[in-house]
């Protein structure tokens, strides 16, 4: 009889009721089961909780990328400083050109900007100092001074980024210029009315300054260019910077200007030479 009513007992239970004291087999396991559901409730919402977290990271992801960039622009310094400074090649010239024009003139017009290689002298190989290197590509450079007269004119003109940098080539190129009587063509404490006066007064061998003034001397009539038989530029000293002077975009944009009021048509006549300090 007690087996009889054990069974009738289970079978009018609800689902998931208690126990008697008497079963405590099943009827306990199922209270387990109904105390180990609860707490997986509770650790279902905390494992949602670290998704806000998520929120705060863009913030987070802008301040590294702002650190990022700033970190690439010092790298980009420290590559240069340690690389070992290659020097200037006429094909260096030639590519720059092409490249500042290539955007507003023609195929034929490109062709027109492309500098004869017999134009060029022999470009500084980075063990030269200027005196060196400027009687190494003019080893007749006393006869030439000699036999110049023409005023409002020079045998050779020395392109350079700075006033400061003109000043120091003057200095180191005692050994080279012996009596030649050099002139100073940039801005700096310069007026451009002064120097076109000392053009039309004396005779002068040397130049050396910046193109933005040597640019308006041209233009102004102050500085003939057809008597020039050497430009030289400062190809490839760097500032402070690690910038050459054609890394600078003005001084580069003169330049090219420069070349094309005259420079130009001197190399292909060969009538001037270029080269590349």
């Amino acid at each position: 009889m007690a087996d009889d009513l054990g069974d009738e007992w289970w079978e009018t239970q609800p689902a998931g009721a208690s126990s008697s004291p008497a079963s405590d087999g099943e009827g306990g396991d199922t209270a387990m089961m109904q105390q180990e559901t609860a707490p997986v409730r509770a650790l279902s919402k905390k494992t949602e909780q670290p998704k806000e977290c998520f929120l705060i990271q863009p913030k987070e992801t802008n301040e590294d990328a702002t650190k990022t960039r700033k970190r690439k622009k010092k790298k980009i310094t420290d590559v240069l400083a340690k690389s070992e400074p290659k020097p200037g090649t006429p094909e260096d010239l030639q590519k720059l050109m092409k490249d500042y024009y290539s955007s507003n003139r023609s195929v034929i017009e490109l062709e027109e900007l492309t500098l004869p290689d017999s134009c060029f002298l022999k470009a500084n190989d980075l063990t030269h100092s200027l005196s060196s290197y400027l009687k190494e590509i003019c080893p007749k450079w006393v006869k030439l001074r000699k036999n110049h007269s023409e005023k409002k004119s020079i045998l050779m003109l020395i392109i350079c980024g700075s006033a400061i940098r003109a000043l120091e080539l003057i200095r180191s190129m005692t050994a080279f210029r012996g009596d030649s009587k050099v002139m100073k063509l940039f801005a700096k404490h310069i007026k451009i009315q002064e120097q076109v006066k000392l053009l039309e007064k004396r005779v002068v061998h040397l130049g050396v300054g910046t193109p933005g003034r040597i640019k308006e001397l041209i233009k102004q009539g102050g500085l003939n260019l057809n008597p020039l038989k050497f430009l030289v530029f400062d190809w490839n000293w760097r500032d402070q910077k690690l910038r050459r002077m054609m890394d600078i975009p003005e001084i580069r944009k003169e330049v090219f200007e420069i070349l094309e009021m005259g420079v130009l048509s001197l190399c292909k006549t060969e009538s001037l030479k270029l080269g590349l300090f």
